[in-house]
């Protein structure tokens, strides 16, 4: 009895073995490889380096806001010094960021989210990503036309 479960089960182990087999090998049976002639492959280059020269061109905005010192939030007491960067995806919202009231509105809103973390939150570099990530999406929230494509740190001091 026993030996005919053994040779019943490699019967059905073989079966369903070969079984996949074949469906991967009938599946990839008709398949070829996209084609594409060498004036699709130089109209595709010459598209993306248009793209490519109109984003160089404008070059990257950045804006600079002026140096925050702010207190953090938990025991021991603790100050953080930094110097946020904003990066802008156009032209528009970098003017639109340099905008003393908008410029106003950022400000706090970064003291503010500063000021409800602790040096625990701040000391990874998970910390520091979440921030800049926080960041930007305060900034976004009060434009109307621009974006922050990134957030940069050029000081970054807890004591």
């Amino acid at each position: 009895m026993g030996m005919i479960l053994q040779i019943l089960f490699a019967v059905v182990n073989l079966g369903v073995t070969g079984l996949g087999a074949y469906w991967v090998y009938a599946a990839t049976l008709g398949w070829h490889a996209p084609s594409i002639t060498e004036q699709q492959l130089a109209s595709e280059r010459e598209a993306l380096e248009k793209a490519h020269d109109a984003e160089s061109d404008s070059g990257p905005l950045v804006y600079t806001m002026d140096k925050f010192t702010v207190n953090l939030s938990g025991e021991p007491k603790r100050t953080i010094r930094v110097e946020v960067n904003l990066e802008m995806l156009g032209k528009d919202g970098f003017e639109e960021v340099i905008n003393s009231d908008n410029r106003a509105k950022a400000r706090d809103k970064i003291v503010r989210l500063l000021n409800d973390k602790t040096f625990g939150e701040l000391e990874s570099i998970q910390g520091k990503l979440f921030l800049k990530d926080r960041i930007a999406t305060v900034i976004n929230g009060i434009l109307d036309k621009g974006v922050v494509k990134d957030v940069y740190f050029s000081e970054f001091v807890v004591q």
